[in-house]
This record gives C-alpha cells, structure tokens and sequence, in this order.
C-alpha cells in the first residue's frame, strides 16, 4: 500500500499557496499520489497543471474531473497534456456527479449515467492511442451523423498511449463497472471492515473481462485529525460527513446516504438528511454516529494511525490518500510528517 494526499476543492480556509506546499511535502516525504477535486468551484485540471511544474516524483490525480463538464475529447486531450508536461505522473479519475450539479451547472442531463461513462471512457481511450476518434453509441457519436466532421485523432504524442483511468463509483452497479473498464476505484466513505462487500462488486466486474484483482488500484480518500480525544478528533470531521450523508443530493437520489444505509445507518442516515435539508446542519452534524466516523476515518495519534493504516492495507487498498482536517498549513503538513513515519514504522513500505 501507497500513501497518497487528497487536497480537495479551493476553499474559503485554504489557498493555492497552501494546497501547492502541501503537495510539495507530501512529494518530499515519498507519498505516491496527490489529488485535487471538482464540483462547482475550484477545477481539478487547473490546479493539477499548477502542481505538476512545481513537483518532481509524485503522481497527479484528477479525483476527479466531472463527466458532465468535458467532452470525452476534451478530457483526453487534457490527460495527454498533464501527462506531457509532468512526465508521465498523471492518473485520471472520472465521475459522473450528481443529478443537482450535472443537470444544475452544466446542463447535462443525468439519465443513465452508467452507459454514458462506459461510452465516455471507451472514447478517452481510443483518443489516447491516438486513433482516429469514430463512435457511434447511445449517448456519443462521433463524428456527427450528417454534418462536415470526420474522425480525428490526437494531434501529438503524449508519453505514454495509456492513463490509468480510476472512476468514483459508491453503489454496487457502479463499482461493478469499475472493476470492468477500471485501472481503479476512488472510495470515499471506506471502512475496512466493510471491505469485503465493496470489493465482490468490483471483483464480479472484473471477471467479466476475464481479470483478477491484481493491477486494480482501490484508492480511498480518508479524512484524518490527530489529536488524543477520539470525540473531539471526530467533531472536526463530522460536518463534512453530514454534509455527504445529509445534503449531497436530494432526498430521493443521495447515494452517500445510500451508502450509509448498506453499512447498517439506515435510522441515523434518515435523521442526518432530515436535519440538513431542514437547515438545522449543526443538529445533522451531531447525529452522525461516532462510530461511523470512527470506521471511515483516521483519528488519535500515531500509534492509532499505525493500526489503522495496517487494517486499510489488509483490507486490500493501495493507495491510501489521506485528508488532514486542520485549521491552517502547520496542521497539515504536520499531519503528512506524522502519517508518513506511522507508515515507515508499521512495515507497510517494505
């Protein structure tokens, strides 16, 4: 198992200097990967591109760029580039969102979300083997039927003809496909005792093309907080999860809740979304369960890390990217220091 750091979205407590210093240590520590987000703010590919000249050996995830945001060309020709201009250091992670900010933001309607990613993955792909782009799906067909366009393909040549391609995916449809046409997963919510469940969905995908698990990267984003009192770490935390279970969609189609369901929260995860969609978010935040944080999180110090970092390796992650819930740049980079020796010194990097 790898380590690797999610930096998120730009946000009202953190800047690009702070996110570019953080990855610039986590790049200095070893770690494998770092990620950026996307959703309605800050866009994945910018700050990526940012980091990539000001960085030396780690990989740079999209995690993820939004499906609804791009055309499948659009996206290759971006992974060609940050592959180019970073070596060959670029990992793509592909989401559909959801139905609020697909159809929302970018206009583009939700339906079926599960055959558009399969037809958009397949032509990012062939783009990027710099064949000559003609598709004819259900959802994209290239070049347009009728009109003055013939089939293209990729204008230069990028380092390598393949980018690992990672797909955010929470229900079981979705990490069935994942495992199909996926080199990984990006998890959020990932408890390692609940593994196992996650993991047959991918695995029935996979033997669908005829492959094992091997190859197969699960890479979930876990929050962490140090500190020496479980309640408190997790108090830092639980907003963001109320926000995810509570309010990340509506009340028919939030698949965080969804996901907290399957883990056994069905009573709580009702009572979270019925606070946060009655505005009461301080309220949804306190009834997350402190258990449920406690199996999708790191927190405690860096015995407690050791042990957890030891149960997500068992559990079959590789690559671990870390989220350090921290109020300023001192916080996290410390929070990188410590993650990275706990690591060293739980065997975990051979």
């Amino acid at each position: 198992m790898r380590l690797g750091l999610n930096l998120g979205y730009q946000t009202a407590w953190s800047t690009p200097a702070d996110h570019l210093a953080m990855a610039q240590e986590a790049d200095r520590l070893g770690y494998a990967a770092v990620w950026a987000a996307e959703a309605y703010g800050s866009d994945t590919v910018s700050m990526l591109a940012w980091i990539a000249g000001q960085t030396e050996r780690i990989d740079l995830g999209a995690a993820v760029m939004q499906i609804p945001a791009r055309t499948p060309a659009m996206t290759a020709m971006t992974a060609a580039t940050i592959d180019t201009l970073s070596g060959g250091r670029f990992r793509l992670g592909l989401g559909v969102s959801g139905p609020q900010v697909s159809e929302g933001w970018h206009g583009v309607p939700f339906a079926k979300p599960l055959a558009r990613t399969r037809e958009y993955v397949d032509i990012v792909r062939m783009a990027l083997r710099r064949d000559p782009v003609s598709y004819d799906g259900e959802h994209y067909r290239l070049p347009l039927p009728g009109g003055a366009g013939k089939a293209i393909k990729l204008g230069f040549h990028p380092p390598r003809a393949e980018v690992p391609v990672y797909l955010a995916a929470v229900g079981p449809k979705n990490l069935e496909l994942a495992g199909e046409i996926g080199d990984g997963w990006l998890a959020i919510f990932f408890a390692p005792d609940a593994a196992a469940d996650h993991l047959s969905h991918i695995e029935r995908g996979r033997q669908k093309r005829g492959l094992t698990m091997d190859g197969f990267d699960v890479a979930p984003t876990v929050p962490v907080v140090l500190g020496d009192d479980p309640a408190a770490c997790a108090d830092v935390i639980r907003w963001y999860a109320a926000l995810y279970i509570g309010g990340m969609g509506s009340r028919e189609q939030n698949f965080y809740n969804k996901l907290a369901v399957r883990m056994g929260y069905a009573e709580e995860a009702k009572l979270v979304q019925d606070l946060y969609l009655s505005k009461q978010v301080a309220e949804a935040a306190a009834a997350v369960p402190q258990e449920f944080i406690e199996r999708t999180s790191i927190i405690g110090g860096k015995e407690q890390v050791k042990k957890r970092l030891q149960e997500y390796a068992a559990a079959g992650v590789g690559t671990l990217s870390i989220s350090p819930y921290v109020g300023d740049l001192d916080g996290g980079i410390t929070t990188l220091r410590v993650v990275a020796e706990a690591y060293r010194e739980s065997g975990l990097a051979g």
